[in-house]
Protein backbone atom coordinates (compact mmCIF):
# COMPACT_ATOMS: atom_id res chain seq x y z
CA UNK A 1 0.00 0.00 0.00
CA UNK A 2 1.83 3.31 -1.42
CA UNK A 3 1.87 6.52 0.80
CA UNK A 4 3.88 9.03 2.07
CA UNK A 5 6.05 7.87 4.30
CA UNK A 6 5.10 9.70 7.78
CA UNK A 7 7.54 11.56 10.21
CA UNK A 8 8.25 10.15 13.65
CA UNK A 9 9.40 12.11 16.21
CA UNK A 10 11.07 10.03 19.48
CA UNK A 11 12.15 11.67 22.88
CA UNK A 12 12.01 11.18 26.28
CA UNK A 13 8.59 12.90 27.43
CA UNK A 14 8.72 16.45 28.09
CA UNK A 15 11.21 16.53 25.65
CA UNK A 16 10.16 19.38 23.66
CA UNK A 17 8.14 16.67 21.22
CA UNK A 18 4.68 18.21 21.25
CA UNK A 19 6.10 21.49 21.01
CA UNK A 20 8.16 20.62 17.67
CA UNK A 21 5.68 18.22 16.39
CA UNK A 22 3.35 21.10 16.64
CA UNK A 23 5.79 23.30 14.59
CA UNK A 24 6.35 21.13 11.99
CA UNK A 25 2.41 20.37 11.78
CA UNK A 26 1.79 23.76 10.45
CA UNK A 27 3.73 22.99 7.13
CA UNK A 28 1.86 23.14 4.09
CA UNK A 29 3.29 19.50 2.86
CA UNK A 30 2.65 18.00 6.61
CA UNK A 31 -0.41 16.72 8.67
CA UNK A 32 0.31 16.77 12.78
CA UNK A 33 -1.49 13.87 14.58
CA UNK A 34 -1.46 13.91 18.07
CA UNK A 35 -0.16 10.93 19.85
CA UNK A 36 -1.49 7.72 18.10
CA UNK A 37 0.39 4.86 20.08
CA UNK A 38 -1.22 2.69 17.26
CA UNK A 39 1.90 0.76 16.93
CA UNK A 40 1.96 -0.12 20.48
CA UNK A 41 0.17 -3.55 19.32
CA UNK A 42 -0.23 -5.67 16.26
CA UNK A 43 -3.95 -5.18 16.29
CA UNK A 44 -6.06 -3.01 17.09
CA UNK A 45 -8.05 -5.28 19.65
CA UNK A 46 -4.79 -5.50 21.59
CA UNK A 47 -4.62 -1.33 21.40
CA UNK A 48 -8.00 -1.19 22.68
CA UNK A 49 -7.40 -3.89 25.59
CA UNK A 50 -3.68 -2.38 26.62
CA UNK A 51 -5.25 1.52 26.62
CA UNK A 52 -7.58 0.91 29.93
CA UNK A 53 -7.44 1.94 33.35
CA UNK A 54 -4.75 3.83 34.42
CA UNK A 55 -3.64 3.79 30.19
CA UNK A 56 -6.49 5.33 28.98
CA UNK A 57 -5.28 8.77 28.51
CA UNK A 58 -3.05 7.07 25.73
CA UNK A 59 -5.98 6.28 23.48
CA UNK A 60 -6.67 10.42 23.56
CA UNK A 61 -4.66 11.20 20.94
CA UNK A 62 -6.27 8.20 18.09
CA UNK A 63 -9.53 9.26 19.69
CA UNK A 64 -9.68 13.01 18.64
CA UNK A 65 -7.58 12.42 15.66
CA UNK A 66 -10.48 9.99 14.08
CA UNK A 67 -12.90 13.20 15.45
CA UNK A 68 -11.51 15.53 13.47
CA UNK A 69 -10.91 13.85 10.27
CA UNK A 70 -13.93 12.16 9.84
CA UNK A 71 -16.16 14.51 11.40
CA UNK A 72 -14.23 17.65 10.71
CA UNK A 73 -14.67 18.41 14.55
CA UNK A 74 -13.59 17.62 18.32
CA UNK A 75 -16.60 16.92 19.88
CA UNK A 76 -18.66 15.13 22.55
CA UNK A 77 -20.70 13.75 19.54
CA UNK A 78 -17.35 13.35 17.12
CA UNK A 79 -15.93 11.59 19.60
CA UNK A 80 -18.66 9.41 20.34
CA UNK A 81 -18.21 8.36 16.56
CA UNK A 82 -14.52 7.84 16.83
CA UNK A 83 -15.08 5.10 19.35
CA UNK A 84 -17.42 3.32 16.85
CA UNK A 85 -14.99 3.45 14.15
CA UNK A 86 -12.63 2.13 16.10
CA UNK A 87 -14.97 -0.86 17.66
CA UNK A 88 -15.94 -1.59 14.23
CA UNK A 89 -12.32 -1.81 13.03
CA UNK A 90 -10.90 -4.00 16.21
CA UNK A 91 -10.24 -6.79 14.11
CA UNK A 92 -7.81 -4.61 11.95
CA UNK A 93 -3.67 -5.18 12.05
CA UNK A 94 -3.16 -1.59 13.56
CA UNK A 95 -0.42 -1.24 10.29
CA UNK A 96 -3.57 -0.93 8.51
CA UNK A 97 -5.08 1.63 10.86
CA UNK A 98 -2.37 3.16 10.23
CA UNK A 99 -2.08 3.64 6.76
CA UNK A 100 -5.73 4.37 6.14
CA UNK A 101 -4.83 7.74 8.00
CA UNK A 102 -1.90 8.05 5.87
CA UNK A 103 -4.11 7.42 3.23
CA UNK A 104 -6.99 10.00 4.54
CA UNK A 105 -3.89 13.26 5.06
CA UNK A 106 -2.73 12.60 1.55
CA UNK A 107 -1.08 13.71 -0.30
CA UNK A 108 0.04 15.36 3.06
CA UNK A 109 2.79 13.52 5.56
CA UNK A 110 1.43 12.56 8.43
CA UNK A 111 3.36 13.81 11.72
CA UNK A 112 3.35 11.66 15.06
CA UNK A 113 5.19 12.14 18.26
CA UNK A 114 4.79 9.85 21.09
CA UNK A 115 7.08 8.49 24.03
CA UNK A 116 5.49 4.97 24.54
CA UNK A 117 6.95 3.93 21.26
CA UNK A 118 10.49 4.34 22.25
CA UNK A 119 9.49 2.44 25.58
CA UNK A 120 10.45 -0.90 24.06
CA UNK A 121 13.14 -1.70 20.96
CA UNK A 122 9.84 -4.08 19.88
CA UNK A 123 7.83 -0.88 19.53
CA UNK A 124 10.46 0.80 17.32
CA UNK A 125 11.03 -1.98 15.23
CA UNK A 126 7.42 -2.63 14.72
CA UNK A 127 7.24 0.99 13.26
CA UNK A 128 10.38 0.51 11.19
CA UNK A 129 8.98 -2.82 10.05
CA UNK A 130 5.64 -0.71 9.33
CA UNK A 131 7.08 2.15 7.35
CA UNK A 132 11.14 1.52 6.07
CA UNK A 133 11.01 4.80 4.42
CA UNK A 134 9.61 6.84 7.72
CA UNK A 135 12.06 9.47 9.20
CA UNK A 136 13.04 9.58 12.54
CA UNK A 137 13.65 12.64 14.33
CA UNK A 138 15.08 12.11 17.79
CA UNK A 139 14.35 15.12 20.33
CA UNK A 140 16.76 15.58 23.25
CA UNK A 141 16.34 17.33 26.69
CA UNK A 142 18.55 18.18 29.51
CA UNK A 143 17.61 15.66 32.02
CA UNK A 144 17.03 18.50 34.59
CA UNK A 145 14.48 20.22 33.04
CA UNK A 146 12.52 16.76 31.75
CA UNK A 147 12.46 15.47 35.02
CA UNK A 148 11.34 19.15 36.80
CA UNK A 149 8.73 19.25 34.00
CA UNK A 150 7.76 15.63 34.69
CA UNK A 151 7.69 16.23 38.14
CA UNK A 152 4.94 18.94 37.75
CA UNK A 153 2.54 17.09 36.05
CA UNK A 154 0.45 14.77 38.64
CA UNK A 155 3.38 14.63 40.83
CA UNK A 156 4.97 12.39 38.51
CA UNK A 157 2.20 10.27 37.62
CA UNK A 158 3.44 9.31 34.67
CA UNK A 159 6.70 8.45 35.97
CA UNK A 160 4.93 5.92 38.58
CA UNK A 161 2.80 4.99 35.74
CA UNK A 162 6.00 3.44 34.18
CA UNK A 163 7.54 2.63 37.22
CA UNK A 164 10.58 4.83 37.43
CA UNK A 165 11.12 4.90 40.74
CA UNK A 166 14.35 4.47 42.82
CA UNK A 167 13.31 1.32 45.40
CA UNK A 168 17.08 1.84 47.34
CA UNK A 169 15.93 4.44 49.54
CA UNK A 170 13.04 3.99 52.35
CA UNK A 171 10.23 5.09 51.16
CA UNK A 172 10.83 4.95 47.54
CA UNK A 173 11.18 7.86 45.12
CA UNK A 174 9.69 8.50 41.87
CA UNK A 175 12.44 9.44 39.60
CA UNK A 176 12.20 10.39 36.40
CA UNK A 177 16.02 10.62 35.14
CA UNK A 178 15.58 6.48 34.97
CA UNK A 179 13.24 7.25 32.13
CA UNK A 180 14.86 9.73 30.63
CA UNK A 181 17.81 7.03 30.28
CA UNK A 182 15.95 4.37 29.21
CA UNK A 183 14.27 5.83 26.75
CA UNK A 184 16.93 7.37 24.92
CA UNK A 185 19.19 4.24 25.17
CA UNK A 186 16.20 2.66 23.16
CA UNK A 187 16.19 5.34 20.63
CA UNK A 188 20.31 5.11 20.34
CA UNK A 189 19.96 1.14 20.12
CA UNK A 190 17.32 1.90 17.48
CA UNK A 191 18.01 4.32 15.42
CA UNK A 192 21.78 2.20 15.05
CA UNK A 193 19.23 0.39 12.30
CA UNK A 194 18.42 3.09 10.56
CA UNK A 195 19.71 4.84 7.21
CA UNK A 196 21.13 7.75 8.29
CA UNK A 197 19.70 9.86 5.35
CA UNK A 198 16.34 8.48 7.51
CA UNK A 199 17.19 10.12 10.99
CA UNK A 200 18.18 13.00 13.01
CA UNK A 201 19.29 13.43 16.32
CA UNK A 202 18.81 17.48 17.68
CA UNK A 203 18.79 19.28 21.13
CA UNK A 204 14.74 20.54 21.64
CA UNK A 205 16.82 23.78 23.68
CA UNK A 206 18.59 24.14 20.45
CA UNK A 207 15.47 24.53 18.11
CA UNK A 208 13.91 26.52 21.13
CA UNK A 209 16.80 29.14 21.33
CA UNK A 210 17.21 29.40 16.77
CA UNK A 211 14.05 28.18 15.63
CA UNK A 212 13.97 29.23 11.90
CA UNK A 213 17.58 28.03 11.62
CA UNK A 214 17.07 24.50 13.27
CA UNK A 215 13.53 24.79 11.60
CA UNK A 216 14.82 24.93 8.38
CA UNK A 217 17.59 22.13 8.65
CA UNK A 218 14.79 19.69 9.67
CA UNK A 219 12.62 20.88 6.97
CA UNK A 220 15.60 20.37 4.10
CA UNK A 221 16.39 17.06 5.60
CA UNK A 222 12.91 15.87 5.31
CA UNK A 223 12.35 17.19 1.78
CA UNK A 224 9.62 19.64 2.36
CA UNK A 225 9.59 23.09 0.79
CA UNK A 226 11.34 26.07 2.78
CA UNK A 227 10.39 29.63 2.30
CA UNK A 228 9.54 32.65 4.73
CA UNK A 229 5.73 31.45 4.19
CA UNK A 230 6.28 28.26 5.75
CA UNK A 231 8.63 29.91 8.38
CA UNK A 232 6.41 32.33 9.81
CA UNK A 233 3.38 29.12 9.69
CA UNK A 234 6.01 27.20 11.66
CA UNK A 235 6.74 29.71 13.99
CA UNK A 236 3.06 29.10 15.50
CA UNK A 237 2.48 25.62 16.61
CA UNK A 238 -0.97 27.11 18.81
CA UNK A 239 -2.18 26.80 15.57
CA UNK A 240 -2.74 23.05 15.65
CA UNK A 241 -5.88 21.67 15.70
CA UNK A 242 -5.20 19.43 18.68
CA UNK A 243 -2.84 22.61 20.20
CA UNK A 244 -5.60 23.04 23.14
CA UNK A 245 -7.55 20.65 25.50
CA UNK A 246 -9.92 18.05 23.60
CA UNK A 247 -13.67 17.16 24.68
CA UNK A 248 -14.34 16.11 28.17
CA UNK A 249 -12.71 12.17 28.17
CA UNK A 250 -9.74 12.69 25.69
CA UNK A 251 -8.86 16.11 26.48
CA UNK A 252 -4.77 14.64 26.30
CA UNK A 253 -3.03 13.04 23.33
CA UNK A 254 -0.09 15.67 23.73
CA UNK A 255 2.44 16.84 27.04
CA UNK A 256 0.16 18.83 29.01
CA UNK A 257 2.21 21.59 29.83
CA UNK A 258 2.45 22.00 25.75
CA UNK A 259 -1.74 21.68 25.83
CA UNK A 260 -1.75 24.78 28.19
CA UNK A 261 0.66 26.75 26.71
CA UNK A 262 1.49 26.21 23.31
CA UNK A 263 2.81 29.17 21.83
CA UNK A 264 6.55 28.80 21.47
CA UNK A 265 7.20 31.95 23.39
CA UNK A 266 5.77 29.77 26.46
CA UNK A 267 8.90 27.39 26.01
CA UNK A 268 11.75 30.21 25.83
CA UNK A 269 14.87 28.91 28.42
CA UNK A 270 15.72 30.91 30.66
CA UNK A 271 19.06 30.68 32.96
CA UNK A 272 21.68 28.04 33.34
CA UNK A 273 20.53 24.24 33.90
CA UNK A 274 23.55 22.20 35.29
CA UNK A 275 24.25 18.63 35.92
CA UNK A 276 25.85 18.86 38.82
CA UNK A 277 24.17 19.14 42.00
CA UNK A 278 21.27 17.52 43.93
CA UNK A 279 18.13 17.32 41.91
CA UNK A 280 14.96 19.46 43.33
CA UNK A 281 12.43 16.60 43.24
CA UNK A 282 14.32 14.37 45.72
CA UNK A 283 14.32 14.91 49.13
CA UNK A 284 18.09 13.80 49.89
CA UNK A 285 21.10 15.01 48.08
CA UNK A 286 21.44 13.10 45.23
CA UNK A 287 22.21 13.81 42.37
CA UNK A 288 22.49 12.22 38.60
CA UNK A 289 23.58 8.54 38.19
CA UNK A 290 26.80 7.86 36.50
CA UNK A 291 25.01 6.86 33.06
CA UNK A 292 22.48 9.34 32.75
CA UNK A 293 25.59 12.20 33.16
CA UNK A 294 27.72 10.16 30.48
CA UNK A 295 25.04 10.17 27.84
CA UNK A 296 23.97 13.82 28.71
CA UNK A 297 27.16 15.06 28.03
CA UNK A 298 27.69 12.90 25.26
CA UNK A 299 24.60 14.82 23.84
CA UNK A 300 26.58 18.20 24.76
CA UNK A 301 25.09 18.92 27.78
CA UNK A 302 26.59 20.55 30.81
Amino acid sequence: MSVAQPIFILGSPCSFTSLVWAMLSQHPETYGVPELNLLLTETLEEFALSLRGSRQFQSHGLLRTIAQLYAGEQTLCSIDMAHRWIFNRLHSMTAEIYFELCHKVSPLRLVESSHVYATDLEILNRIYNTFPHAYFLHLLCHPRTQGESIMKIANGAMAILEDWIDYSTEPPVVEPQYGWYKLNSNILDFLKGVPASQKMTIRGEDIINEPCFNLENICRWLKLNWDESVSAALLRPQDSSYASYGPYGTHLGLDPHFLKYPALEAHKMTGVVNLEGRLSWRNDDKGFIPEVLQMAQEFGYE
